[in-house]
């Protein structure tokens, strides 16, 4: 998928848009996403799962998890001169806008809210050791604080967000990369869950999706590491 850069001025120097813009996109995106959650299961037999099942708490948490990607991607395609990241990154934040959407749609249709009381906590129920970050993060029984969640499905912390944000250049191209790779990592393991554990058609064909999708996106990531000569 190709793009066309968002907005550069007369000197050549890229600049992020107005905010107006980007409230424009966000809307268009979000109603193609609607769109997307429907035809995208055309055909597939759905359920109504309980508020404390697999496939709500994988809706809930993906979506913090795919928030904070569409963030960093628009951080990075604003700043990148490397054609092919600009690429990746801008196909990071329409496509994970769109799942995001989704998941947003199903818990409306299931009648669920948006938010439940303890994150990851659906993970616990597997028997795989790879899905027991739950379980590792909470070993006294106390909730997972939010920097053991972020951890827990490889997100960035906030100081890693402000590097990011402050980086420029090369150096910005790899802090991403690092980051994006990272992020995917710990979603693959709560895509393998749910679809062990889910009970939706939709939510395990959807995951399954996103298991493949991000399993090659990060081998893209790791190929340009290696071509921008990223270390550490």
């Amino acid at each position: 998928m190709t793009s066309e850069p968002i907005d550069d001025t007369e000197a050549g120097t890229r600049t992020l848009p107005p905010w107006w813009v980007l409230l424009l996109v966000a809307l268009a995106i979000g109603a193609v996403a609607f769109s997307i959650g429907r035809f995208s299961t055309f055909g597939i037999a759905g359920s109504t799962p309980a508020d404390d099942s697999a496939d709500a708490g994988f809706a809930r948490d993906m979506q913090v998890h795919h928030s904070q990607a569409v963030e960093m991607a628009m951080t990075i395609y604003a700043e990148t001169d490397d054609d092919e990241l600009r690429t990746l990154a801008y196909d990071i934040a329409t496509g994970q806008s769109a799942q995001r959407g989704e998941m947003f749609d199903w818990l409306v249709q299931w009648g669920l809210p948006q938010y439940g009381s303890e994150p990851m906590a659906w993970m616990s129920a597997s028997g795989d050791p790879a899905h027991g970050a739950h379980q590792a993060a909470t070993e006294d029984g106390s909730p997972m604080t939010d920097e053991e969640m972020r951890q827990a499905m490889g997100m960035a912390s906030e100081e890693e967000l402000q590097e990011l944000r402050a980086a420029t250049g090369r150096a910005a191209d790899c802090q991403f990369l690092t980051l994006m790779i990272r992020h995917h990592e710990g979603a693959i393991p709560m895509a393998d869950a749910v679809i062990e554990l889910g009970s939706d058609e939709r939510v395990t064909t959807v995951a399954e999706s996103m298991k493949k999708g991000q399993t090659f996106e990060i081998q893209a990531m790791t190929s340009m590491q290696q071509r921008l000569g990223c270390t550490g």
